[in-house]
Parts: C-alpha cells; structure tokens; sequence
C-alpha cells in the first residue's frame, strides 16, 4: 500500500517595513534608511490551524540549523512556521563589525509587529492563530511584539531569552501564556527570567523550564530535541484552546 500525503506550501516571503512609521511605543529604535526588506521562509502544512513566527537571536537567522529544527518539529507537528530575518543582508554584515543592530531589541520588535500584521493580511495565514517562538535577544523583542499586540498572539515561547532587554513596562501589558525555557548552566538568564515571571502580571498561565545540562544556544546532545519537543507541545496546547474559545 501507498501512503500518499500533500506535500507543505512553501515560499520565500519578503515584507516591506516603513521605518518611519511608529509601531512600537515601549521602546526606542535607532533610525535607519526608510523602507527596509525583509526576507523570510513560510512553511504551511496541509490543515494547519496555527502560525508560529520565528524570532532570531543575535547573530542568527532564517537559516541556522537550530532555527530549521525547531521549525520542522513544529511543522510535522501540523504547525505553520516563519523563519524571518528581522535585520537585512547590508545590516547584518555591518552588524559582524559593530554589533549595532543585534541588540536594537526597539528596532527588532517593531519589525517583527510588522511580519505579524502581515501574516494577517495575507490569504493563506489570515485565519491561523499566531504565536511567537523567540530567543536570546530575538526573545525580548518577541516579549514587546507581543504586548503590541496582546489580542493577536495566543502563545509565546523563548529559549534564553534575555527579559531585561523588553523593558518591564512590555512585560506589563503581555498576555499571552508564556512559557521560558533556560538551559541549567545559563544561571544569569536563569536568574532574569525568573525575576521576569514575575513582572507578567496579565498573564494567567506562565512557567519556567530549566534543561538539564543546557548552556545557553542549547548545543549540547539531545536539548535541543527537548526544547523541540517541549515547545510542539506548548504550541499545540494554546492555540487549540484558543481554537475552542473563538467557537464560543
């Protein structure tokens, strides 16, 4: 017998950011050329109810194996993915040389509200319930997206994320359950995310997950499967919830 299955629609998408637009008022951004491309990769399982939006640490992108296994366990979980580079090819070759824009978290969170209000202007994600995967620096821009949009994002995740980064006002006004994942010899980021917890006043559903033997970018064997596993599972979990909400 044959199993025959419909393959995933994949695209390269590139959005247009007007940067002297304002979308972000709980942080500052360092202003630079006026409109900015950014590109990134769309993958839409058949069925797919949901769209987790990838944001990048510093140094990383669209293409990091990390970023791509996370995304294919999320994908062959039914989950939609975006890998979206949040700093263009010119800036990210200026960023090897100053770090500039790595750590211009105000910058990064207002073009990742950006990718996020395209997904819901576009036909094939319009429906999808969105959450957000963030980490290192990638993660506290995620946290200020986020309480951009409170009502948009049903479930958030970060792996090392550094909350100092978000300004506690962000973490104020977030909503979404929030999941932390920190690895157990990260004792720094062990330390803010638990003081973070606490500043999520909105958020009803909140926890923190120390892997065993993790450092910070989770290159050690078998705890990045975890952070897979753990994160399918968490994504799968709030947007079927918010699925059943939005019946009522």
């Amino acid at each position: 017998m044959i199993e025959r299955r419909e393959k995933n629609r994949e695209a390269i998408v590139r959005i247009s950011v007007d940067e002297n637009e304002p979308a972000v008022t709980t942080a500052t951004t360092t202003p630079l050329s006026s409109v900015a491309t950014l590109e990134g990769h769309l993958t839409i399982p058949v069925g797919a109810e949901g769209i987790v939006l990838f944001s990048h640490g510093s140094g990383s992108s669209r293409h990091s194996p990390r970023n791509q296994y996370v995304a294919r366990v999320l994908q062959d979980a039914g989950l939609a993915t975006l890998l979206i580079d949040l700093i263009t090819t010119e800036e990210e070759k200026e960023d090897l040389i100053t770090r500039e824009h790595r750590f211009n978290i105000g910058l990064l969170a207002k073009r990742l509200i950006t990718a996020t209000d395209w997904l819901a202007q576009q036909d094939d994600t319009q429906n999808l319930i969105v959450g957000y995967f963030g980490a290192s620096t990638g993660a506290a821009a995620a946290l200020i997206s986020g309480a951009e949009r409170a009502n948009t994002i049903s479930a958030f995740l970060s792996r090392g994320v550094r909350p100092d980064l978000a300004r506690s006002q962000a973490l104020k006004n977030v909503k979404a359950p929030t999941l932390f994942i920190v690895g157990e010899k990260d004792a720094k980021v062990i330390d803010l995310n638990k003081d973070a917890l606490k500043q999520l006043q909105r958020v009803e559903k909140k926890k923190l997950i120390v892997i065993p033997g993790a450092t910070h970018l989770f290159e050690e064997p078998g705890t990045l499967e975890e952070v897979a596993r753990i994160a399918k599972g968490w994504f799968q979990c709030y947007f079927l919830i918010k699925k059943h909400s939005q019946r009522l």
